[in-house]
């Protein structure tokens, strides 16, 4: 059977080059790169040499990166690490409604510990209105949190604009833009961000490390304590592996994101217009143009989305119904809600994410599957009349 994966903006398979990266790490290279002795040391320059690629990505200085394991301890520790530094000048965080569970489930946790949370909406888009930001803002706001590419719609904010704002206002201001980093360019400094949230394993890199990004200057409280790991910002024992992985995803990410760019937006274009050219009843969720190259949200009335995505499963081929974080829940996506699609459209929605490994035989083939597989949902389902 073949098969075809199509759910990226969950986790991507390790690039080739990258497990050529962490061979000798897991043989010779074994060290502490906190000893101070040889094995330490060797270690430690190819630590530091991964710290710079990463921040290269970003445009950022080395210095600026703190290593994490995952995104959403990133998320974690710049929500809580600037809520609590800052607490004394406010207690007022903005966010919207569309966030990924690192940051919306971070700030409820923050409403039990006294602050104040707004969350803005989005449009029927999925879309975030600066202006509205703006008006958002009082006298005791110390931090926005927005992401910079939605995972489920694939929707991209106006964050250089929003940014903008939170600094004219003496605002920090946060960015989770752990689905943004090798789909499109980041130029951290230009976009007016003081703290930013990645992860590893969206980029062809190993689950369990990721970096977050610090302006440099700025003092936030840690999430972590224990030791001097990351100039005393993130201790714990560094995962060499893990960053070391991360810096030589990213040096490729880079050096093929452009093609990789073209490439894999004509493919989402191939299977966006063959759907809705072979199915009716089907519904595009997420902004017309601002968008991601690489993800399609479709909506695929009087059908349950667990029903096609086990379909299809069993046909090879491997999609979401949202984020992974969210997996095994019954209830419709926070997204999509928020974008006010009725319920009963929001349970129909599929997320197809595609990567570098993807081919036009692949989006052809379930262009040649999901039509059969819908028409015989819809057959099933008594709300479906033809």
């Amino acid at each position: 059977m073949r098969r075809v994966y199509l759910d990226n903006n969950a986790t991507t398979p390790i690039h080739p080059e990258v497990a050529e990266a962490i061979a000798p790490f897991l043989t010779g290279l074994y060290g502490n790169p906190s000893s101070l002795h040889w094995a330490g040391m060797d270690v430690r320059a190819y630590y530091e040499r991964a710290r710079l690629q990463i921040a290269d990505m970003i445009h950022a200085h080395p210095e600026e990166i703190v290593v994490t394991s995952c995104g959403t301890e990133s998320d974690n520790h710049a929500i809580k690490g600037a809520a609590f530094a800052k607490r004394e000048l406010g207690g007022h965080i903005i966010t919207t409604t569309v966030e990924h569970p690192g940051v919306l489930n971070v700030c409820k946790y923050l409403e039990k510990k006294g602050f104040r949370i707004t969350y803005l909406p989005v449009d029927g888009d999925g879309q975030i209105e600066p202006d509205d930001v703006k008006r958002a803002i009082q006298k005791d706001t110390i931090l926005i949190s927005v992401m910079y590419a939605n995972n489920e719609t694939g929707t991209v904010f106006p964050i250089r604009e929003i940014g903008a704002i939170a600094r004219e206002r003496g605002v920090l201001f946060h960015s989770d833009m752990v689905q943004a980093m090798g789909k499109i360019d980041i130029d951290i400094h230009s976009l007016n961000v003081d703290l930013a949230s990645y992860s590893g394993h969206k980029v062809y890199a190993p689950k369990g490390v990721g970096a977050l990004y610090v302006r440099e200057g700025l003092e936030i409280d840690n999430l972590i304590h224990g030791g001097h790991q990351e100039n005393g910002r993130r201790a714990g024992t560094e995962n060499v592996i893990g960053i070391v992985a991360f810096g030589a995803a990213c040096e490729i990410v880079k050096r093929e994101m452009r093609s990789e760019h073209n490439k894999i937006e004509l493919l989402r274009k191939r299977l966006l217009e063959g759907i809705l050219e072979k199915v009716d009843h089907v519904r595009l969720n997420g902004h017309q143009t601002a968008r991601l190259p690489n993800t399609l949200n479709m909506s695929f009335e009087y059908v349950e989305a667990e029903s096609l995505l086990m379909a299809l499963d069993v046909n090879g081929i491997a999609v979401s119904s949202g984020s992974a974080c969210s997996a095994g829940s019954t209830e419709p996506s926070h997204v999509l809600l928020a974008m006010n699609i009725p319920p009963e459209v929001c349970q129909s929605a599929v997320r197809f994410s595609l990567g570098r490994e993807n081919t036009e035989e692949d989006v052809d083939y379930v262009l040649s599957v999901i039509p059969e597989l819908v028409s015989r949902l819809r057959a099933m389902s008594p709300l479906y009349k033809k």
